[in-house]
């Protein structure tokens, strides 16, 4: 009995690595960095610069921001604009962005951590196409006018390999 149990659970466990060694790679980051804001906080001119390689144009990619900010940090939003250019350096998409930090009614941190800091992802450019391969530039400014704008302790970038939509019929 126990031979033929081994024997199943070897099988069944070559068959689960064989199908995730064959899976697609839907999921995967292909770049991620967090930059640390200085400890005088995050002026208005200064500008995160974040520089990643697209080589596959067939996929679509999901871009994201990390935030880490301080419960301190006096608002329960961030504003951010974000400028992103192609391997030429020509301007291919800029927006505004508001990422909820805490709930506005109460003040409880949303994110994930404890004491006194907090990590947050948000969703920027969903399912993104880029239409050449190369090195990308993503450049990230806030825009809360606070000159320097207290409580952020790092901006980041998280650029991954997007899931595929469901298709409706």
């Amino acid at each position: 009995m126990t031979k033929h149990l081994s024997g199943w659970l070897y099988s069944a466990l070559m068959a689960v690595l064989l199908l995730a060694a064959t899976s697609c790679n839907k999921g995967q980051v292909i770049y991620e960095q967090n930059k640390d804001i200085v400890q005088q906080g995050w002026y208005i001119d200064s500008v995160a610069t974040f520089t990643f390689d697209i080589q596959d144009t067939a996929a679509r990619y999901d871009i994201s921001y990390n935030i880490r900010n301080q419960l301190v940090y006096p608002y329960y939003n961030l504003y951010v604009t974000f400028y992103l250019h192609d391997p030429q350096g020509k301007l291919i998409a800029s927006s505004l962005h508001e990422m909820t930090l805490a709930d506005p009614a109460t003040g409880k941190p949303f994110g994930d951590g404890f004491g006194d800091v907090r990590d947050h992802q948000f969703l920027s450019l969903p399912h993104c196409h880029f239409k050449q391969a190369g090195r990308y530039t993503f450049k990230i400014k806030q825009y809360m006018r606070q000159n320097p704008l207290q409580g952020i302790e790092a901006i980041g970038l998280k650029v991954a390999v997007a899931e595929p939509t469901a298709s409706k019929n």
